[in-house]
């Protein structure tokens, strides 16, 4: 078993269920933010602990070159980015990748609550961002 099956995998299984439980709930069609605001509604009935629209602040140099927001962070460990497109792309699982290399949050999840429901999970482990070091809190 891999490190990438052991990090925070109690959190990224309940946001899985949380996924289908909503997807098979509300279907097909509805925009990002309903799905946002219906994870979130589902996650903190468990009891997780969920921010919506978390801010992350890109550094270089110490200098705040970017400001993005993650649709969700859970339980301070997992950043969430949900889709509601036909099919992911690359391009989404880059701004996954990218908002996990900004912060010091490990584990991502990204959601695609297209025709066909699909999920990916990547981890960017911290030992692999000496910038964060260098240029202090990310948010």
């Amino acid at each position: 078993m891999g490190v990438d099956k052991l990090v925070n995998a109690d959190v990224t299984e309940a946001v899985i269920g949380s996924f289908y439980h909503v997807y098979n709930s509300l279907g097909v069609g509805f925009l990002e933010k309903v799905y946002e605001d219906s994870m979130a509604v589902v996650l903190r009935k468990q009891g997780m602990e969920v921010q919506t629209q978390f801010p992350i602040k890109v550094r270089f140099e110490g200098e705040i070159v970017g400001e993005y927001r993650a649709d969700l962070l859970v339980a301070n460990c997992v950043i969430v980015e949900l889709k509601a497109a036909d099919m992911t792309i690359d391009a989404h699982e880059a701004q996954l990748i990218n908002y996990l290399r900004a912060t010091p949050i490990e584990v991502g999840l990204l959601l695609n609550f297209g025709p066909k429901p699909e999920f990916r999970r990547r981890i960017y482990l911290n030992e692999n961002k000496p910038h964060l070091r260098l240029s202090g809190p990310s948010s």
